[in-house]
């Protein structure tokens, strides 16, 4: 996510703390949370999906969901 999106999050969150939020700007601040959460899961599961767990014996397996789990 680009850091100018971030800084308009983090603006509108300081506004609606002291002043209070147009109607136009909740629907802008609930977008640019939207937004900043799936870029945040989508680098989380690119992460996990270069995980590896190492056991005992030096045998490298890759890190898998719990059976059951969405991912």
């Amino acid at each position: 996510m680009e850091k100018s999106r971030v800084e308009r999050i983090n603006e509108l969150a300081h506004k609606a703390k002291t002043e209070g939020l147009t109607e136009e700007e909740t629907i802008e601040r609930d977008r640019l949370r939207q937004e900043y959460l799936a870029a945040f899961r989508q680098n989380l599961r690119a992460q996990l999906d270069n995980t590896y767990i190492v056991d005992d014996h030096g045998n490298k397996r890759p890190l898998r969901p719990k059976p059951g789990k969405k991912h």
